[in-house]
């Protein structure tokens, strides 16, 4: 329901570009009931809309998918904008051993009981047919999804460990599966820091994204000054 409160204002401030983003099921949530609504109430208000769920996976060592929405005035871009989404980064693909600390602290290596009690989960949701249970990285591929709720067990994500129990990301490297750079300093404690990463956008997801929207941007300033005047918040063609 946030959604109306977000429409109402771009109805008041009309900005000439929308950029939204949520979880892959949005688009299937309430048999597509829920998405049709959405697209529907920005198209009604002259907006092209475009929607695609991208994995960052190829920007990131993590299976994340999101659902990116886009959608321009039409009465500044005109009724097809050129806008495409962008494609993963070419060449070597991130791995999760990649951004793993060498030597991380005992106390994220999960203890006797809590690995016996996630074993005992996952086996007894495995003979109901489920498909409950933890998650044992692959070092040399991505990761689950990382959730708000990492920080309760750890158990969608779990590193494994030569010898011992396998062990949960630290912080600084949830901060690094999320694609956010080392100098920003985790200044919460574990608890919150794990919430904020599972609730976070991947900025270099964004990024690509926005720098498509730029492309758009610089496509429209470009047929503005080749005589195509247009009306909207960009005021007129220089």
């Amino acid at each position: 329901t946030l959604f109306f409160h977000l429409a109402t204002i771009i109805e008041a401030k009309r900005p000439p570009v929308l950029l939204l983003e949520n979880v892959k099921n949005l688009r299937s949530h309430e048999k597509g009931r829920t998405w049709e609504v959405i697209r529907s109430t920005l198209e009604a208000m002259n907006y092209k809309v475009f929607a695609e769920v991208i994995d960052a996976a190829g920007w990131v060592p993590q299976h994340r998918e999101r659902v990116f929405i886009v959608g321009f005035d039409k009465r500044v871009f005109g009724e097809e904008p050129p806008f495409r989404y962008p494609l993963p980064p070419t060449g070597k693909r991130p791995k999760l051993r990649d951004i793993l600390d060498p030597n991380p602290p005992e106390r994220y290596t999960l203890t006797d009981h809590i690995w016996k009690y996630l074993q005992k989960y996952a086996e007894t949701h495995r003979l109901k047919g489920n498909g409950f249970g933890y998650g044992l990285a692959n070092l040399d591929g991505v990761t689950r999804t990382l959730s708000a709720r990492y920080y309760k067990d750890g158990s969608e994500i779990l590193v494994p460990q030569e010898g011992k129990n396998p062990r949960r990301l630290t912080p600084r490297e949830a901060q690094r599966l999320m694609g956010f750079p080392d100098h920003l300093s985790v200044v919460v404690s574990d608890t919150q820091a794990y919430r904020q990463f599972g609730n976070a956008v991947v900025p270099l997801v964004a990024e690509a994204v926005a720098k498509q929207i730029s492309a758009v941007l610089s496509w429209q300033l470009a047929r503005a000054k080749n005589g195509c005047v247009f009306k909207g918040r960009f005021g007129k063609a220089r």
